[in-house]
């Protein structure tokens, strides 16, 4: 679940698999043309989708061109971001 708090999105539960694209479209459905700082300290678990998840929540920012931060980033998804060697393309709050 995606939930908007001013310039601020919270993610909230699992990220996996099997809610990942609908995770997507939420979070993309409350972006706007303000920069926003998507906290993650809610997520509850997290697989190699939330990578993917977080990559294309930059990629949708940068063609409306807004700026997006993470804050709060699970220690397993920030494993899994080097894992894939993509921690430069993540940037941090």
């Amino acid at each position: 679940m995606v939930l908007r708090d001013g310039d601020k999105l919270c993610v909230q539960g699992p990220i996996t698999i099997g809610n990942v694209v609908a995770i997507i479209e939420q979070g993309i459905d409350l972006f706007d043309q303000t920069d926003l700082v998507i906290d993650l300290a809610q997520v509850t678990a997290v697989d190699s989708s939330a990578v993917s998840m977080l990559l294309e929540w930059q990629r949708k920012a940068h063609e409306q061109n807004q700026k997006l931060y993470f804050s709060n980033m699970p220690k397993n998804l920030k494993n899994l971001a080097q894992l894939y060697g993509v921690t430069e393309l993540i940037p941090l709050a």
